[in-house]
């Protein structure tokens, strides 16, 4: 009797096996589903970092006025232009602006790096910005402005230059040096701080 009621035992078990199977298959999915990490819904794009999409060699870049005027144009040996900044930096850079009046202001640097329509302009490395002499008010004629330094900040149309770092600024014949430059032609104003030198050529 005891080895039948075993082998019906070992019967009924055998009959649930693939019952009690199927649910441990169920349990171990579902604890795979609970332990892996969750899938963002709104997959993001990657971000692109500070690289050229174009690069120009031997190039100009002309920027013009309402009236269809030459406002300022730029020279450079090779360009990179960087679409998260929409910004140009250019190696060997020259730029030439013109005022209202058709005054003459040209720049120089070793390196550059300008905004999409030329209106601001860094320069680095033997940077240079030359205001050409006019006449001005009263027939009292303006003289040869030239600003040089390692490093200038110039906005062309606006007629400013600025820097942190020491400049050499020759007015005619006069000459002075200075730690920093804020200098804005429309509103007449130049100051130069920190260690400031100055030398004056007598009038003639």
């Amino acid at each position: 009797m005891t080895a039948r009621r075993l082998q019906r035992a070992w019967d009924r078990f055998l009959g649930y096996l693939p019952v009690v199977f199927m649910g441990l298959m169920a349990l171990a999915s579902w604890w795979l589903v609970r332990s892996a990490p969750s899938v963002p819904s709104d997959v993001q794009e990657p971000v692109r970092g500070h690289e050229p999409d174009y690069f120009m060699q031997g190039f100009s870049v002309k920027n013009f006025g309402p009236e269809g005027q030459l406002l300022s144009e730029v020279h450079g040996e090779m360009g990179r232009h960087y679409p998260d900044t929409d910004t140009l930096e250019i190696d060997r850079m020259r730029l030439s602006a013109r005022d209202a009046s058709g005054r003459t202001t040209q720049a120089s640097a070793d390196r550059a790096l300008s905004n999409a329509d030329g209106s601001e302009v860094q320069l680095f490395g033997n940077a240079k910005v030359v205001r050409e002499a006019a006449p001005g008010a009263a027939g009292r004629s303006q003289p040869r402005l030239a600003f040089e330094g390692e490093f200038l900040h110039v906005w062309p149309q606006l007629e400013r230059v600025r820097s942190h770092q020491p400049v050499t600024l020759t007015r005619g014949n006069d000459r002075f040096t200075g730690d920093s430059l804020a200098y804005d032609h429309i509103a007449q104003v130049l100051e130069l701080q920190g260690r400031v030198r100055g030398q004056l050529s007598p009038k003639k």
